[in-house]
């Protein structure tokens, strides 16, 4: 399973709008409103790299409001398991 995070700027007062179409797409697993530089990080996972590419170019980077956005793609195998304690 491939595996990316997506950070998102939208439109001033249009998050709420961003994550409902958003959660509209299978692919998307975790949306999660965020303060900071971003405004939305949204985990994005599918069966290939090519159709992860396609998710993220396609669906979330044109989803209506959306300003911009930053793909972080997981290195499979590395970090694995959380932090420990």
């Amino acid at each position: 399973m491939q595996t990316a995070y997506v950070l998102i700027n939208c439109d001033l007062g249009s998050e709420e709008d961003v994550i409902n179409e958003l959660k509209k797409i299978p692919e998307v697993v975790e949306i999660n409103g965020v303060y900071g530089v971003y405004d939305i990080v949204v985990k994005v996972q599918a069966d290939s790299m090519e159709r992860l590419r396609e998710v993220v170019t396609w669906r979330v980077r044109r989803t209506d409001k959306v300003r911009s956005t930053l793909t972080l793609v997981k290195i499979e195998g590395q970090g694995e398991g959380g932090a420990k304690k």
